[in-house]
């Protein structure tokens, strides 16, 4: 991925991060960058009167060690799969990529990219994880890519395959790495295991042109996923969120079509297919600093915390995208998220 030439030309370290592997790693495929030490990443990442959009022109990278809970009960918003320990975690906060619908923009008050860089805490910590699991007969169910986009980052953060390596001994636990990259490329020199799962997240090309800026084309990003099959790793395809465009069902009908005609379905893991939704409080700040996405700006009901079009729009909508994937694949592959 071309990352920019304005983007990382900064670094704050924390000075508790000075003596791990990967901060040295970082410093010297950046050796010309700024370095400015700090206390605490918070300083920098939670500084008020930041504006996350114009932070987006100019990313910086911030090294940090990850204090307190290393590991999460998995997210409402998110799609369990049916398994019961279902848990996420997230060693890099933020994304290289910038979608209009995404909610790391209300999430976070900086669009800088935090490195955590202890990854042996987190090793450690799904360790005990997996000890103590609710369900001792099913998995741990670990989520590693949702605040960011660590495919992405696998060239200049190779944490991907650090978490490959590690869970290559974990009989009870299962990972998924979650991606719109086309980076696989960084990954294709290991060998798979039943124990990952690379999931790539896909929108039609209007979708994706408009809505997911900086993002690598869904030729390319079908291209990389039809390589991670051809060589035997287990791949989950996301057609997530559906965007309710105009046209959207012809728009996504063709979406379908295309992506199987490059994808053998018969080999695909399974596919999560589910509509826009977010944190309410996150959708408010997103408004308060940018009025150019017509998504953001839907009608859309508020149920609880979260915001989503409505229940009939939603059944709509999943009915419709089922209906042309079941062409395809075995309805029992389909993950609906309602």
């Amino acid at each position: 991925m071309n990352y920019g030439h304005s983007n990382f030309s900064h670094l704050y370290i924390e000075r508790a991060a000075e003596k791990y592997a990967m901060t040295k790693h970082l410093l010297s495929r950046f050796s010309k960058a700024k370095r400015i030490f700090i206390d605490n990443y918070k300083d920098v990442f939670a500084r008020p009167g930041q504006h996350f959009q114009t932070q987006k022109r100019s990313i910086k990278l911030i090294l940090a060690v990850k204090r307190g809970h290393l590991i999460y009960q998995g997210s409402n918003n998110a799609q369990d799969f049916g398994y019961s320990n279902f848990h996420y975690n997230a060693n890099i906060l933020n994304c290289v990529y910038n979608c209009d619908y995404c909610y790391l923009q209300g999430m976070y008050p900086s669009a800088n990219i935090v490195v955590f860089v202890n990854m042996e805490d987190y090793f450690s910590a799904t360790n005990i994880a997996i000890n103590q699991r609710t369900d001792p007969d099913a998995p741990l169910y670990l989520a590693i890519s949702y605040d960011t986009d660590l495919l992405a980052l696998e060239s200049i953060v190779p944490y991907c395959r650090e978490w490959i390596e590690y869970s290559r001994k974990k009989n009870n636990l299962l990972i998924e790495i979650r991606t719109k990259s086309a980076n696989y490329r960084s990954l294709n020199n290991l060998s798979p295991h039943d124990q990952v799962i690379l999931a790539w997240s896909l929108a039609p090309k209007t979708v994706a042109s408009r809505y997911e800026i900086n993002t690598p084309s869904l030729e390319r990003r079908l291209e990389s996923a039809s390589q991670a099959i051809d060589d035997g790793w287990s791949v989950r395809l996301c057609f997530d969120p559906i965007l309710l465009v105009p046209n959207w069902r012809e728009i996504y009908s063709q979406f379908v079509k295309e992506t199987f005609e490059k994808i053998p379905a018969e080999k695909i893991r399974d596919i999560s297919i589910g509509t826009f939704r977010m944190n309410s409080e996150y959708l408010k700040r997103i408004k308060k600093q940018r009025a150019d996405s017509d998504i953001l700006y839907f009608p859309y009901e508020t149920t609880g915390r979260v915001v989503s079009p409505s229940q009939k729009i939603k059944e709509e909508i999943n009915s419709e995208i089922s209906m042309f994937l079941e062409s395809y694949i075995d309805q029992k592959k389909i993950e609906v998220w309602v």
